[in-house]
């Protein structure tokens, strides 16, 4: 029987609204140890927003994380798969689209995620990959100094 993206995916989304500054945003990515969430009104995918969004589009141009939108930084209107599809879906419009995750939607509601690391964790766990996405994390080591 072939997996569904629903037997693989992260259940639950993080979203923020997209008038949540970038601080806000990357706040809830490291308390939830996550590289990216979607940007959502209403209930309503609106685009997704990851740690190198913040990174490539904001703070390598100067811009100040406090004072610019979710929004204004996010990837608007992201390729996003449904629950029902087959997980090699998820895998070929990942590789298509050079995406690292996408958002599992009904409808236009979000509600979920899958990953490349849910993908090595399922598909292939004695990789590299998949022994690499169960590893905690080494990013909690607190702020900068300075």
């Amino acid at each position: 029987m072939t997996q569904q993206v629903k037997d693989v995916m992260t259940a639950g989304v993080a979203a923020v609204r997209p008038d949540a500054s970038l601080v806000e945003a990357a706040q809830m990515m490291r308390a939830q140890d996550i590289g990216g969430v979607v940007v959502s009104s209403d209930d309503r995918l609106i685009g997704v927003l990851t740690d190198r969004d913040i990174t490539t589009r904001a703070v390598a141009e100067g811009v100040d994380p406090l004072a610019v939108n979710a929004d204004a930084v996010c990837t608007p209107t992201p390729v996003s798969i449904g629950p029902e599809e087959p997980v090699s879906s998820a895998v070929s419009l990942m590789r298509e689209h050079s995406v690292r995750q996408l958002p599992v939607v009904e409808g236009d509601r979000p509600i979920g995620m899958i990953s490349l690391e849910d993908l090595a964790e399922t598909l292939d766990p004695e990789s590299a990959l998949g022994d690499v996405s169960r590893a905690p994390a080494n990013s909690d080591t607190g702020p900068v100094p300075g």
